[in-house]
C-alpha cells in the first residue's frame, strides 16, 4: 500500500513542481516585459507632460519616414513670457501650465493625425500630415488653443493665467531627417515669430535668418548642451 502511494506522489510532486515552476517563470517574464515597457515609455516621453521627447519625436518621425513618401508640416512653438508666471507663482504652478498647454496641444495634434513633443521647457514641438490642412488655419487654432485662461494653483491659491505662443512652421519631406533640416527652419521661424512681438506664427521661407542673439531671450537649454558636448541631444 504505502509503496503504491509512493509511486502516485512522486508524479504528482513532479507535476506541481513543474507548474509552479512554469508560474513563477511566467511571473517573472511578465515583470521583466512590464519594467521594459515602462523603461521604453521613460526612454522617449517627458515625465512632466506625458508627451513625447525629443527621442520619442524623432522614432515618431522615423516609422513615418518608413512609410510611402508625403509632405509634413513640423511645428516650432515656444510660450511667451512663461518666466513671468515661474517667477509670480513658483515653479510649481509653472509645471500647471506646462501640462495643461501639453494637453491642449497634443489634442490638436492628435485631432490632424499628427504627434506632439515637448522638447525643452517651454518649447514643443508638433510633426503633422499636410493633407488639406490650410497652415493659417492650422496655426491659428494653435495660438488661440494656448492663449486661453488656465486655471492654476499658486501659493495663495488658484489664479488665472494667460499665455501667449510663438510659432514657427515649415514645411517637408516625410523622408527629410528631421534634425537636419526641418526643425531648424521651423526654429528660425519661431525666433522670428518671438522677435516680432510674439503671439503670432511664421512659415519658414528661404533666406529667413535667426535674430540676432541679443533679441532673443537667452541661450535654449539645447544650445548650452550643443555648446557642452558638441551634438544635440
Amino acid at each position: 500500500m504505502s509503496t503504491t502511494l509512493l509511486v502516485i506522489a512522486i508524479p504528482v510532486a513532479v507535476t506541481l513542481g513543474t507548474a509552479a515552476g512554469y508560474l513563477a517563470t511566467r511571473r517573472t517574464v511578465e515583470r521583466l516585459r512590464a519594467e521594459l515597457a515602462d523603461a521604453a515609455w521613460q526612454l522617449t516621453h517627458d515625465p512632466l507632460t506625458g508627451l513625447l521627447n525629443r527621442i520619442g519625436l524623432r522614432t515618431a518621425h522615423t516609422a513615418v519616414a518608413a512609410g510611402p513618401p508625403r509632405p509634413l508640416i513640423v511645428i516650432l512653438l515656444d510660450l511667451d513670457r512663461f518666466k513671468e508666471v515661474n517667477d509670480a507663482h513658483g515653479h510649481d504652478a509653472g509645471d500647471d501650465l506646462l501640462m495643461e498647454i501639453a494637453d491642449r496641444l497634443g489634442h490638436l495634434a492628435d485631432a490632424a493625425d499628427g504627434t506632439a513633443a515637448r522638447l525643452s521647457g517651454d518649447e514643443f514641438a508638433a510633426i503633422l500630415p499636410l493633407r488639406h490642412h490650410r497652415l493659417d488655419d492650422l496655426a491659428d487654432q494653435i495660438t488661440t488653443a494656448i492663449a486661453a485662461p488656465v486655471t492654476i494653483q499658486a501659493d495663495n491659491g488658484p489664479v488665472t493665467v494667460t499665455v501667449t505662443a510663438s510659432v514657427g512652421m515649415t514645411i517637408t519631406a516625410s523622408t527629410d531627417r528631421l534634425e537636419d533640416g526641418p526643425l531648424h527652419r521651423a526654429d528660425t521661424a519661431m525666433y522670428q515669430a518671438k522677435h516680432h512681438g510674439g503671439d503670432r506664427h511664421l512659415l519658414y521661407t528661404p533666406g529667413m535668418v535667426m535674430p540676432e542673439q541679443g533679441h532673443r531671450r537667452g541661450p535654449r537649454p539645447r544650445d548650452l548642451r550643443r555648446d557642452r558636448s558638441g551634438s544635440v541631444e
